[in-house]
């Protein structure tokens, strides 16, 4: 007896292999088996029970969209954007939970907090609010910088085909609260090199876990960090000072605190929209 472990080029291929018993098991299922095998709240459905076994884990990974922050850019100098109201905005505009619903079978939680994903002791739901989605509010924050859709250029969302219905739905979210955007589709190569040069100003992005340290994920936004990982050229004085503490900081306790502060100055700051904590699927 032994285990063989199989290299497919195809999650698609994977399914259909587990479904004809030649697989045990399989890690994630391919977005056009997720509507055979789960219901819309991510429950396994009636027709698999006793042929299927589901898991589902926390898995540090979290989705997002970036936004270039040097308002010094030439790309972001004259764009909505550049403003932390209309970021938030943003923020306000997209109906996350509706969103995992119907794009992701529940796999994943909607991020309503900060960066940090659940699964680091860092991670802080009950303390850390961040935006939940509030049309009215997001139309709030664009009066108060006094942006008119007819009146300003398109934001651009830039993404991968692999995300061309993420896209389309955070768009239309955008769209219905009175901001003026579009999409463009563009190979991963040239995405993460634009985003390497400081070449597009929004833009989805993933940050999987290096180590499980939720400083992994703050170094996203050290100013003194390069492209990548400081993908949106955020810079803050007080967060540079906080990262700077915390890294040298040996108390493990202090060290949360310190990472807390900095994710509640992330999610004021908004160069980034969390969009969902990532889960693991595996099906036996």
């Amino acid at each position: 007896q032994g285990i063989r472990v199989s290299f497919l080029d195809s999650r698609a291929t994977e399914f259909l292999e587990l479904q004809s018993g030649r697989l045990d098991f399989i890690n994630d299922v391919d977005p056009s088996f997720k509507d055979e095998v789960l219901t819309r709240t991510g429950k396994l459905k009636s027709k698999w029970e006793g042929k299927l076994v589901m898991q589902k884990h926390p898995y540090l990974n979290i989705e997002y969209l970036g936004i270039l922050t040097d308002s010094l850019n030439p790309i972001i100098r004259n764009s909505p954007l550049r403003h932390k109201a209309f970021r938030l905005a943003i923020n306000y505009a997209i109906n996350k939970k509706r969103m995992m619903l119907y794009l992701r079978n529940s796999i994943g939680t909607a991020a309503t907090s900060g960066f940090i994903p659940p699964g680091l002791p860092a991670f802080d739901s009950a303390n850390l609010k961040g935006p939940e989605y509030n049309p009215e509010k997001a139309k709030q924050l664009l009066n108060s910088i006094g942006y008119v859709a007819s009146a300003n250029p398109s934001i651009t969302l830039v993404t991968v085909p692999a995300y061309s219905n993420l896209a389309t739905y955070v768009v239309s979210d955008l769209q219905q609260c009175g901001i003026n955007a579009k999409i463009e589709i563009v190979q991963k190569s040239l995405l993460l090199q634009k985003m390497a040069k400081s070449d597009v100003a929004f833009f989805r992005g993933s940050w999987i876990a290096d180590y499980p340290d939720a400083e992994n994920y703050l170094s996203v936004f050290y100013g003194e960090n390069p492209a990548p990982p400081n993908y949106t050229r955020f810079k803050n004085k007080t967060y540079d000072a906080l990262y700077e503490r915390a890294i040298s900081e040996q108390d493990k306790i202090k060290r949360i605190t310190l990472y807390r502060q900095m994710d509640s100055l992330v999610v004021a700051e908004s160069p980034v929209i969390p969009l969902w904590y990532d889960e693991v699927i595996r099906l036996v």
